[in-house]
């Protein structure tokens, strides 16, 4: 499995393949010549490395989607990440700690995790995660989100707005 991915895509169950080429066509068409995008061995979850900015990636992805809906059959989700630690509680504090400056003075966060293939309690992961983020917490409306993708060994870190995923079901029928 690709270990330094910028990326993550969901699809359904047997459509790895077929949402692998998609999201390498895509990337092709927003000027990201060579990505690398593999199955990730979990059924429905797809790696991506770009050169591009995922943020990035996001936004134009959305104006593709606008524009020609069509050309997205298989993915579901795509999820910027900005950083990958070990699935060690000590890496992601670490890195989140990292991240923390990104939350403004003012703002409010919460702390999202998706947790694929480990035993690490969710509840644990949340706590580490908000230990050293002294911040206002609300769960309902929050200005960022401190996103965990937990991958088996591998823990995709990003602190997004809360819009910075790309959901394609809910985005195509606006």
């Amino acid at each position: 499995m690709l270990r330094d991915f910028n990326l993550l895509a969901t699809t359904s169950r047997g459509n790895g393949g077929d949402a692998c080429s998609e999201l390498c066509f895509l990337l092709g068409q927003i000027g990201d010549s060579a990505p690398t995008v593999e199955k990730t061995g979990i059924a429905g979850l797809i790696a991506a490395k770009t050169a591009l900015n995922p943020f990035e990636v996001i936004n134009r992805f959305r104006e593709i989607l606008r524009e020609r809906p069509y050309e997205f059959r298989y993915m579901f989700r795509v999820i910027p990440i900005e950083k990958v630690v070990r699935t060690d509680l000590s890496q992601i504090e670490h890195a989140v700690t990292e991240f923390g400056s990104k939350i403004a003075e003012n703002e409010t966060f919460r702390v999202t995790v998706e947790k694929r293939f480990t035993a690490t309690p969710t509840q644990d992961i949340i706590e580490t995660a908000a230990a050293n983020i002294e911040r206002k917490v609300d769960l309902n409306k929050p200005d960022k989100i401190i996103l965990l993708e937990v991958v088996g060994g591998l823990t995709g870190i990003s602190v997004i707005e809360p819009n910075a995923i790309l959901s394609i079901m809910k985005e195509k029928v606006l």
